[in-house]
């Protein structure tokens, strides 16, 4: 893998419209050295028996049946309602 220098970070920097210190800079050399020969190590594993959807843990939706349930009768509901139309609760309009 070739070698980061500082004006490659310099670069990431400004596309990132990002401010940093020369000393900031080579910091962020050395971290993004480590971070790309971690990815370098990461490549070379062989990866060809595993699917490419694969997770160590097993995922799964946990989903239930929905059900219809009449709790309550909807005359009663609106009875409440300060005012009604067409079955429904009326409120005040809010934007003209």
């Amino acid at each position: 893998m070739s070698e980061i220098t500082p004006d490659d970070v310099e670069h990431i920097a400004n596309l990132a419209r990002l401010e940093f210190s020369r000393q900031e800079l080579d910091q962020f050399q050395g971290n993004l050295k480590r971070i790309l020969d971690y990815i370098s190590k990461l490549n070379q594993l062989d990866t060809d028996d595993v699917p490419p959807t694969s997770h160590v843990l097993p995922i799964r939706n946990v989903t239930k049946t929905d059900e219809v349930i009449q709790r309550y009768d909807r005359q009663q509901i609106l009875a409440n309602a300060p005012s009604q139309e067409k079955g429904y609760f009326e409120v005040p309009k809010i934007i003209e």
